[in-house]
């Protein structure tokens, strides 16, 4: 179902030569952030920033010299258990020194499920809600907030970019039900409120 957004001249501005940052790419996955970021500059962001752990960030930056490359992330493999508060404190103060010079974040494309890269995710999406900073989430970001709702409950600005296993996923979880295809709008409106 498409929904119509109304938008004024100042909003569109935003929208088309706005600041984006792709949060996503590990080792495994390096095509997701690329082509979320290089996407946003083909229909007209002025940057397009992807934070990714230092095993993406070289092959994501050979796909394009256009993308801003910040390898900050890490994963659970290259952090010693006495090292991990440090460092999610070190990839939440960079992605912060950032947070205000962007117009949208999008979440998860190429983030794979690391529980320590998602605990770093989790906390800069409560970081993006602190900063009214709008989020897209998709792919991995989708399997984070399915287990941890309450990280985008209740925020408006959060916009869920479900494929059809990812939809059935939620509906499971936020709904206690299968997806059924005669109460298939009610339940996808029954999902949006909640």
């Amino acid at each position: 179902m498409l929904q119509r957004f109304d938008v004024d001249s100042r909003e569109l501005t935003c929208l088309l030569s706005g600041k984006i940052a792709v949060i996503g790419g590990c080792r495994e996955y390096t095509g997701a952030p690329y082509f979320a970021a290089i996407s946003a500059l083909k229909i007209g962001a002025d940057l397009s920033h992807v934070f990714c752990t230092k095993d993406a960030a070289s092959v994501i930056k050979s796909y394009s010299p256009e993308l801003i490359v910040h390898p900050v992330l890490e994963e659970s493999y290259s952090v010693r258990d006495d090292e991990k508060g440090v460092i999610s404190g070190k990839v939440l103060s960079e992605v912060d020194k950032w947070m205000e010079r962007f117009d949208c974040l999008v979440i998860g494309p190429g983030l794979g499920r690391d529980p320590f890269l998602l605990d770093c995710v989790s906390k800069i999406i409560k970081l993006a809600r602190q900063s009214n900073v709008p989020i897209v989430i998709d792919g991995d970001g989708l399997f984070l907030v399915t287990n941890s709702l309450d990280l985008i409950s209740g925020y408006p600005l959060a916009v869920l970019t479900p494929n059809v296993n990812e939809y059935k996923r939620l509906v499971q979880k936020v709904l206690s039900c299968e997806v059924n295809d005669e109460e298939a709008h009610e339940q996808l409106l029954s999902l949006a409120k909640r």
